[in-house]
């Protein structure tokens, strides 16, 4: 594991892997809803480390409170995913960033409780302080991306309820579960690593279905 400080070397190799990268996008979603989330890399802590943007949803949404998540929702109609993640980002973290920044996308990843997820690449210049907004964040935290090239990450479990294997990551403050898992793991591998990975077999814990 190398290259992952926060510059333009970086950057350059992250637009060429995810642009060489076949991403696999469904037409029709079916019986889903289209959402998009942004993988947010920004500068972390310790100056000239890359990290993401990870948050803490608050306990009293109605679905999903609690878990952790990269910002993101439902897409409006007449969005694209782009626009739906950027704008996700600002109402949810007070974070601008424009169509400049989108770096590239990753795989859909379908979800037990009803959602096509679009994960959209976003590079974020400058010093960048979130503020979470109180009615759908309880916290946000800059993880440095090293973290997702742990020896022990990721884990991959088996479960009674399901024939596919749950993917989760072990993180500082906690261990994330798919679809979050799902989507910072392809980012590793397709964005950081440059290897064609593939992550939509991989299942959710039962608490995330619904």
């Amino acid at each position: 594991m190398s290259g992952l400080g926060f510059d333009e070397t970086l950057r350059t190799a992250i637009v060429d892997r995810l642009r060489r990268f076949e991403v696999r996008r469904r037409s029709d979603p079916g019986s889903l809803r289209h959402a998009a989330v942004a993988v947010a890399v920004l500068e972390g802590e310790r100056p000239g480390e890359a990290a993401f943007l990870l948050t803490r949803r608050t306990p009293k949404l109605r679905t999903h409170g609690g878990q952790w998540a990269l910002p993101g929702g439902r897409v409006d109609p007449g969005e694209t995913i782009e626009q739906t993640a950027l704008r996700e980002l600002h109402e949810e973290l007070g974070v601008l960033a424009a169509a400049d920044d989108v770096l590239g996308t990753l795989d859909d990843y379908p979800t037990r409780s009803g959602y096509l997820i679009a994960p959209v690449v976003v590079w974020l210049r400058g010093l960048i302080e979130p503020v979470p907004n109180p009615g759908e964040v309880a916290a946000a935290y800059r993880i440095r991306c090293a973290e997702l090239f742990r020896p022990d990450s990721p884990e991959i479990v088996a479960i009674e309820e399901s024939d596919r294997p749950i993917i989760r990551l072990p993180l500082p403050m906690a261990t994330v579960n798919a679809p979050t898992a799902a989507i910072l793991y392809q980012f590793k591998e397709v964005a950081l690593a440059g290897r064609d990975t593939r992550v939509d077999h991989y299942e959710q814990p039962v608490f995330a279905w619904r």
